[in-house]
Order: structure tokens, then sequence, then C-alpha cells
């Protein structure tokens, strides 16, 4: 097989050193993300190795599951299960390149709407937008978060 990504031997090596102090929850969650890499790696026609925009790609849905998680426990008075999903949440987004924030997110999107000119379509240019804004946010900003601030720019 080819050179491994550096993400991912950054994220062995810390698995390691997490193991050696005996960090549980780092550990732990650790070796879950890096199942998902190796899950993701064999799934498909044949195995490959993951590049490192590849493994940001599984980390950052990692992340939201484990978001999406929490809010759900929390919302169901599951305190304790909301905060071990938060703590997991906190050790991956280590792993993710920063996040970009409401305002760069409505910066890139006045900016692709421009781009694209969409600005007279409305909702029917929202394909070509997010077409255009996707490579730009990947592992940066939820989807979600994204989506929404076209709609409301769009619309």
């Amino acid at each position: 097989m080819a050179r491994m990504s550096a993400l991912k031997d950054r994220l062995r090596t810390d698995l390691t050193a997490a193991m050696k102090a005996r960090d549980e929850v780092r550990s732990s969650t650790l070796r879950m993300v890096l199942t998902a890499i190796t899950n993701a790696e064999v799934a498909g026609k044949e195995a490959r190795e993951l590049s490192d925009d590849d493994v940001v790609g599984v980390l950052s849905t990692e992340a939201k599951k484990r978001r999406e998680a929490a809010a759900a426990f929390a919302e169901g008075g599951r305190d304790e299960m909301a905060a071990k999903e938060q703590a997991e949440a906190e050790v991956i987004a280590d792993y993710l390149p920063a996040q970009l924030s409401d305002a760069e997110i409505a910066d890139l999107v006045t900016a692709a709407i421009a781009q694209t000119g969409a600005a007279g379509e409305g909702m029917r240019a929202m394909g070509k937008v997010m077409g255009v804004l996707t490579p730009q946010t990947k592992g940066r900003a939820d989807g979600g978060a994204v989506a929404a601030e076209v709609r409301r720019q769009l619309g």
C-alpha cells in the first residue's frame, strides 16, 4: 500500500500516548475514529488508502454523529450520556481544521452567489451555489449551517 496519511499517523501516535496516560475518553474515542477510517478504507469495491482530506471527511462525520447524539441525550434528560458524547466530540474536534464562524460562512456564501451569477435565480440556484461552496467548507463547517445560509441569502 501507499504512504499512510499524516493525519492517520498522528491519530495512531496519539492513541498510543493516550493509552500510556490511561486517558480513557481519548483512547476510546481515537480507537473508534481509527475503526471508522479503516471501515471507510475497505468500503466499496476495492480497499484503498485514505488521503488526509478523506480522513478529515470521516472525522467530520464522526464529530457530527457525536454532536447529534449529545443533543438527543440532553433532550431525553440523559445528561451523563450527553456529556460523554460531548467529550468525544471535543477529542475529535482537536483533529479537524479550525471551524468557520457564521460571518465567514456568510462571506463565502455571498462570494459564491456572485461567482455563479445566482443572485436573481432564487432557490433554483441552490445546487449551483452549494457545488461551489462544498469544497471550500468541507471539514471546516457543518453542511446544514452552510445550506441554511445559502437559503437565507437566496430566499
